[in-house]
């Protein structure tokens, strides 16, 4: 399924360290409205999309968003991997660095570790596409946050690059849900149905 090549999508170079704003891009690795959450939703719905276009547009999102997990967990590695003990102290990294050090942890910026509940595949074509959307805003929003608390102009170039992705996938998930309602026939049940709500308000 996959090309790999052994370099970022988009070239992450941090030269200061900033525990501070590691604790907050780690909810882009692990958190509610993350990239590993968003690569596990995207990989899993395309199974039950039953159009072909819908497909390909979930598996390269999702793909793609493999992609994001591994430059926002580059970021996170460069912020903090030079930390002195005393800056793990002052930044309030030491909670975290309790339990992984420096290693990379999905979890959200309040210290949730990841969970699957943050995933949503429901199989049905415009639930699925609805819930997409709205994931992709999610994150959009969330990179909006972090750029609010960033100076750091290594940080902010490739917070942007993904930030802008979100965008285009937004877009993309737009397109699915036009070629979806193209498809969709007397038999769906996504507009008013008189023969299926009659069968189910007998």
């Amino acid at each position: 399924m996959w090309v790999y090549e052994k370099k970022l999508e988009y070239p992450v170079n941090i030269k200061n360290t900033n525990a501070k704003l590691a604790q907050m891009i780690i909810s882009q690795y692990g958190g509610p409205d993350g990239e590993l959450g968003a690569s596990l939703r995207y990989l899993s719905q395309r199974y039950s999309m039953p159009y072909p276009e819908l497909k390909a547009i979930l598996t390269d999102i999702g793909t793609e968003e493999l992609a994001h997990l591994e430059m926002i967990g580059a970021i996170v590695y460069q912020l903090t991997k030079d930390l002195s003990p005393e800056e793990i102290k002052k930044y309030g990294f030491d909670a975290y660095f309790v339990d992984h050090t420096t290693g990379i942890y999905p979890s959200s910026a309040a210290g949730v570790p990841f969970t699957a509940a943050y995933i949503q595949s429901k199989g049905d074509v415009i639930t699925d596409l609805h819930e997409d959307l709205a994931a992709e805003q999610k994150a959009r929003t969330t990179y909006d946050n972090i750029l609010r608390f960033c100076d750091d102009p290594d940080v902010i170039d490739p917070i942007r690059f993904l930030r802008e992705r979100e965008i285009v996938h937004y877009q993309r998930f737009g397109e699915g849900l036009r070629i979806a309602t193209d498809k969709l026939d007397s038999q769906n049940f996504y507009a008013f149905n008189p023969s299926f709500d009659k069968k189910c308000c007998r």
